[in-house]
C-alpha cells in the first residue's frame, strides 16, 4: 500500500469513528429519563414509545404521536388499525383517545418528577410516522 493511500485509510477511518461516535452518543441525563419510562408499566405497556429526545435548560422534549399537524385521530389509526376508519365520534376510538392522553399525561409526570425537567415540550414524532408511510408537511 502507497503512502498516500495508507493515509487516506487512516483519515477516512478516524472520520467514520468520531461520526459514528457522534450519532450513536445519547446525553446520559435523556437516557435515565428514558430508562424512567420504560420502567413504568403503563407507559411502557403503550404502542407508542414515549421517548425523551432531548433536554436543554430544563425542558425536556418529548415524542409524541400526535400535535395540531397530525390529528390524534389518525395517530389513533396507525395505533390501533381497527379502529383507522371510525368517525371521529366513534365510542371505541374516543376511548382510545383517551387512553392515549393518560399515558401521555403519565410520561409527562415521571420525567418532571424526576427533577432533571421544569417543563415538557412535546414534538411530533415524524420518524415513526414515516416509518408508518405518512408524511406530515414540515
Amino acid at each position: 500500500m502507497d503512502r498516500f493511500t495508507r493515509n487516506y485509510s487512516i483519515t477516512l477511518g478516524l472520520i467514520l469513528i468520531v461520526f459514528l461516535g457522534w450519532a450513536l452518543y445519547e446525553d446520559p441525563l435523556v437516557a435515565d429519563l428514558n430508562a424512567l419510562l420504560e420502567q413504568d408499566s403503563d407507559v411502557a405497556a403503550y404502542p407508542y414509545r414515549f421517548q425523551v429526545l432531548a433536554l436543554h435548560d430544563g425542558v425536556a422534549m418529548m415524542s409524541s404521536p400526535r400535535s395540531s399537524d397530525f390529528p390524534v385521530y389518525r395517530a389513533l389509526g396507525i395505533l390501533f388499525p381497527p379502529l383507522a376508519n371510525r368517525a371521529q365520534d366513534n365510542p371505541d376510538l374516543m376511548q382510545a383517545q383517551q387512553d392515549l392522553a393518560r399515558v401521555q399525561k403519565r410520561a409527562m409526570a415521571i420525567v418532571l418528577e424526576s427533577g432533571k425537567a421544569k417543563r415538557v415540550r412535546w414534538e411530533l414524532d415524524r420518524d415513526w410516522l414515516s416509518r408508518h408511510g405518512v408524511q406530515v408537511g414540515l
